[in-house]
């Protein structure tokens, strides 16, 4: 295994262990921006993960939401919003999460650490950008 998928693991539990059920993502960021990670790219929906960081790029492959040939939906702002609002407001589960954004059109999504925000693409263009806040300083 090497360095950077090891100190991403690390931090993926660290984070995953301290991560409040509400309004955690902001949490889970910065935990994994303090180990070096400086962007996440996510494929929908694949679920194929990589991640960018200062100890090498690693790509996480999870369990794809389906399978075989389909119609991609078109971007829908408010549905992926709405998705958005909900996981922040725990009210859904990852997978539910990245369900809820194919459905809503999202074929790619960008998480930027370091500036703090998340770029949320269609299949024909679109974005939608979403800026989220630095967590409380107790974090470390």
């Amino acid at each position: 295994m090497s360095e950077a998928i090891s100190n991403l693991q690390v931090a993926q539990e660290r984070a995953m262990a301290g991560r409040p059920r509400v309004g955690g993502f902001p949490y889970l960021a910065e935990t994994l921006r303090r180990a070096g990670v400086t962007r996440n790219v996510w494929h929908l929906p694949a679920c194929a993960s990589l991640y960018l960081t200062q100890l090498g790029s690693v790509m996480q492959q999870g369990t794809p939401l389906m399978s075989g040939s389909f119609d991609v939906p078109p971007f829908d702002e408010q549905a992926l919003v709405a998705a958005i609002r909900a996981d922040q407001a725990g009210e859904s589960t990852f997978p539910q999460f990245l369900l809820a954004a194919w459905q809503a059109g999202v074929i790619r999504y960008e998480v930027d650490f370091v500036e703090r925000h998340v770029t949320y693409e269609g299949s024909h263009g679109e974005s939608y950008v979403e800026r989220y806040p630095a967590p409380p300083p107790a974090i470390g």
